[in-house]
């Protein structure tokens, strides 16, 4: 009696991983690569300009960095050190 509860668990457990993922859009980002000309002359050199992106969620600029694992979206920061965000309304 326990071996078909089993199987079906595992069926349904099986049939859940196959499934694709949801992708949730938050309002416009600006297309990756597509940065205003402020914002390329203030990133510092060594970063992936044609992979980056406002992210509307905090109002900065994120590029992906390609890892010897896994690509991880990273801010974009300027020479200084500092993130590169647009200006928050009050």
């Amino acid at each position: 009696m326990q071996a078909p509860k089993i199987t079906i668990g595992a069926v349904l457990l099986f049939a859940t991983g196959c499934t694709a993922p949801i992708m949730e859009t938050r309002g416009p980002v600006i297309e990756v690569g597509n940065l205003p000309e402020a914002v390329l002359n203030l990133a510092a050199p060594g970063q992936d300009l044609s992979t980056a992106r406002l992210r509307p969620e905090d109002g900065c600029y994120w590029y992906e960095h390609s890892g010897p694992v896994e690509t991880t979206l990273v801010p974009l920061r300027s020479a200084g050190g500092n993130p590169i965000c647009t200006a928050r309304r009050a």
